[in-house]
């Protein structure tokens, strides 16, 4: 009788034992998913930012000669670098709501390797703004090519940085890319985190390329 009644109470305890331990394993499993779905989609935003800088140091000024003072299609460079960011995160594979990229900015990088970005209030920069309507559609400016189809982003302030003056010489010669994007919990773990008073993350990433020089 003494040894049933002696199991029974170790049964006891080590239910009572991992009732206490099954929340902290389901938080730690569930903060690995959740990670990985945040890398998943920083990753995302990185390879936006190169497509989007490489793009930019293509085209300059939008020259079709590339010479510094032609600069007839300079209208079209910000778009169509946004059109380029826009497209990576939009791709099949991505897992980005684009409708929670806060901004798009291009800033200018000088031969000494300062830069302007949207983390800084000074230097040559042109910001671009979510422009999407109540059910997410895109509002913003039209894409590159067409003239129907809108763009998730508009123009905003500052716009310091026209695309008329940008030069492969000293002293702008590169170009820079910066995405704010807002993170939002997918696993049942935001609602813990919540609970604490943070339910998303800020992320951001910048790229920076220098401006293809001029042709001779």
């Amino acid at each position: 009788m003494r040894r049933l009644l002696a199991r029974r109470s170790q049964r006891g305890q080590s239910l009572v034992e991992f009732a206490m331990i099954l929340p902290v394993i389901m938080f730690l499993l569930l903060g690995m998913v959740e990670m990985g779905f945040a890398i998943n989609h920083n990753t995302s935003i990185v390879t936006a930012t190169r497509q989007g800088a490489r793009v930019g140091a293509e085209l300059v000024n939008g020259s079709s000669v590339h010479h510094c003072s032609d600069s007839t299609n300079a209208a079209t460079v910000d778009p169509q670098i946004i059109a380029a960011v826009e497209g990576v995160l939009t791709s099949p594979g991505s897992p980005v709501a684009v409708s929670q990229v806060t901004q798009i900015v291009i800033f200018e990088v000088k031969d000494d390797g300062t830069a302007a970005h949207n983390m800084t209030p000074s230097g040559n920069k042109n910001v671009w703004v979510s422009s999407v309507d109540g059910t997410g559609h895109p509002t913003g400016t039209l894409l590159p090519g067409s003239t129907t189809q809108h763009m998730y982003f508009a123009p905003g302030t500052p716009s310091s940085y026209p695309a008329s003056g940008r030069c492969g010489t000293a002293p702008a010669s590169g170009i820079g890319i910066s995405i704010t994007y807002t993170y939002k919990f997918i696993t049942p773990l935001g609602a813990i985190v919540a609970s604490l008073g943070a339910s998303q993350i800020q992320m951001t990433d910048q790229t920076t390329m220098a401006l293809e020089p001029p042709s001779p």
